[in-house]
């Protein structure tokens, strides 16, 4: 990492159940919490509260920091069942809706509550659902961080915010995260990745979870980015869906068939087949981000995906798939926009 070896100003803090606030010399300080009981023989300082119980239908506060800083690593972990039913929600200073609002597993590349390992620079996931986040989330006055719990059962909740206080400059932007899903997908229309940003900023990430509806090949869709004013046509055109994602010729390896792969800034990491009973359909989880190459837009920004299969004829076939998008931009401001979510959209089934 450039600079690693530079002194700064700055100050590291840490926020987890065992510090809640985050504030300095103040943690493993619990004598009651979810490993009150393993350390019954040990006292404080030993465990105490290592993580939290969400209850089905509450939110808990993750984090609630006063500025100016930025969070560096966000880690947590909870069981699989609950990644599309947990909803991570971040707002920034005095902004009244949140900036990040996306299901826990999308956030990080787990569209479909199975464990799939992610070797990224933003995010990487790691044996068995050790969820790391690298987003660099700056803020001026305020930070706060929840997750709600929109399942039926209550869900045990590991986590760890590591965050730094430090002057924030001028021409840094906001971490904004949206959600989006199509499920099926209307016929011949694409699928919306993201729309109604406007700003100056750039964008920085998409992460697919898609489920085929149909057989045979499925990702001839292009990937379109229409930039500042763009009406009809984008600035940025791909020119198939596993190309956007820095693959080719269908993810197809001659005699393997689809090949997952995980890089620092692209990847497939999940490939679910059909086990020839109740999983019936193929199901990808894909990601690209753009930091190397970020978008940069000085007005505002939409990104739309096709999906298209192949028909008789050499001709294409517009396929009704089972599309969920993540997407990930930095704005000139921290206003978000209020997103309600229903359980049974967000449900994989």
């Amino acid at each position: 990492m450039i600079g690693m070896s530079r002194l700064t100003g700055g100050r590291t803090r840490s926020v987890s159940p065992e510090n809640p606030t985050g504030a300095k010399g103040a943690g493993a300080a619990a004598t009651e919490g979810t490993g009150a009981a393993a350390a019954v023989d040990l006292g404080p300082g030993w465990k105490v509260s290592p993580s939290v119980e969400v209850a089905a239908g509450t939110t808990h506060v993750l984090a609630d920091l006063t500025g100016p800083g930025v969070i560096r690593h966000l880690w947590c972990t909870t069981h699989p069942r609950h990644w599309r039913s947990l909803i991570l929600r971040c707002h920034w200073d005095d902004a009244t809706e949140p900036a990040v609002a996306v299901p826990l597993g999308d956030f990080f590349c787990q569209g479909w509550g199975e464990f799939a390992q992610v070797s990224s620079i933003p995010v990487a996931v790691n044996p068995y659902g050790g969820l790391n986040s690298y987003w660099e989330m700056p803020y001026r006055r305020r930070a706060r961080l929840t997750i709600e719990n929109l399942g039926t059962e209550p869900a045990l909740l590991f986590y760890q915010i590591d965050y730094e206080l430090t002057e924030v400059a001028a021409d840094v932007a906001y971490l904004h995260a949206t959600w989006r899903r199509s499920n099926p997908l209307p016929d011949r229309r694409p699928h919306v990745i993201l729309d109604g940003v406007t700003g100056a900023g750039h964008y920085v990430g998409t992460y697919l979870a898609w489920g085929v509806n149909s057989s045979g090949w499925w990702g001839e869709g292009e990937l379109k980015v229409y930039l500042d004013g763009d009406d009809e046509l984008p600035t940025i055109c791909g020119t198939g869906t596993e190309d956007y994602f820095g693959g080719a010729w269908n993810f197809d390896v001659p005699g393997l068939g689809y090949t997952a792969y995980s890089t620092p800034y692209l990847g497939m990491p999940q490939v679910l087949r059909p086990d020839g009973l109740y999983r019936s359909q193929q199901r990808f989880g894909m990601y690209r981000w753009h930091l190397p190459d970020p978008i940069r837009f000085a007005e505002d920004i939409r990104v739309t995906v096709q999906a298209l299969g192949w028909r008789s004829g050499g001709r294409y076939l517009p396929l009704r798939d089972d599309i969920a998008s993540t997407a990930w931009w930095y704005l000139d401001n921290p206003a978000g926009r209020p997103v309600t979510f229903d359980p049974d959209h967000l449900e994989v089934i």
